[in-house]
């Protein structure tokens, strides 16, 4: 097991109702609202990287045929799980899968949704009906990047092309008619210090500041530089981080 899916295992969940903070966003596209848009009550939806299944429970259409939420990590699934017995009405199962590995049938899914994770876009479209639909919602190269310039690193800073543009060609070349790219920007506002702290522990932004930091030094360093972040991005609003989001609508 990888680093990475250790720490996702350890995390157990995507829950960040506990992080107190408000977004201010450039447009108000929403997948949700273009997967509701594009689902009926027979729709089979396929739903990657699903993480506790919150998103799935709270966010996704109720009138569908069935939905189908799956993560690499185990400790998500079962999070998941457990949070779907809460919900007992839902038509909804969660399983452990590999994104990149999709384990389904060709042609069974109405619609696959992706949000804030990698994805193999030949494997969708293999899966997908002849008249399904990708959605994807995912982070940017320059999401949070004068955040990562302090830094001198994070997700996706050495990149040479942008998270965005590379779905965007890997979709249209796995065959996809209509794609459509949609540029999502956003003021996250977090309302101390501890909250800001309690996300880039969380989320993969600085990998490195997320995974544990046993020497003493390095940690003392990160924290004097985020106290710097804290006091250069403190505004009446709260303490402000510039989000780069993606969308992404992909027809078959």
């Amino acid at each position: 097991m990888n680093e990475k899916l250790e720490r996702y295992d350890e995390i157990g969940n995507w829950d960040f109702s506990k992080i107190n903070f408000v977004a201010e966003y450039e447009n108000n596209w929403d997948m949700y609202e273009e997967i509701k848009k594009y689902s009926n009550e027979k729709s089979l939806i396929l739903d990657l990287g699903t993480g506790g299944g919150e998103k799935v429970i709270s966010n996704m259409p109720k009138n569908v045929g069935m939905i189908i939420g799956t993560d690499l990590s185990p400790k998500m699934i079962e999070t998941a799980n457990e949070n779907l017995k809460n919900h007992p009405d839902l038509k909804v199962k969660f399983s452990v899968m590999d994104n990149l590995k999709i384990e389904f049938p060709d042609k069974l899914f109405d619609i696959v949704s992706a949000r804030h994770t990698i994805i193999n876009a030949k494997e969708i479209y293999r899966v997908l009906n002849e008249n399904g639909v990708l959605i994807v919602r995912g982070v940017d190269k320059f999401d949070s990047w004068d955040l990562k310039e302090l830094f001198g690193g994070g997700q996706c800073f050495k990149d040479e092309i942008a998270i965005s543009k590379k779905d965007y060609e890997d979709i249209k070349e796995a065959g996809f008619k209509e794609v459509e790219l949609i540029e999502l920007k956003a003021n996250e506002y977090y309302k101390t210090k501890e909250d800001l702290l309690a996300l880039l522990l969380k989320v993969p932004i600085l990998d490195e500041f997320s995974m544990k930091i046993r020497n003493e030094e390095i940690l003392n360093k990160k924290m004097n530089l985020f106290e710097e972040y804290v006091k250069k991005n403190t505004t009446p609003k709260g303490i402000v981080l510039k989000r780069m989001y993606y969308g992404i609508v992909a027809k078959k």
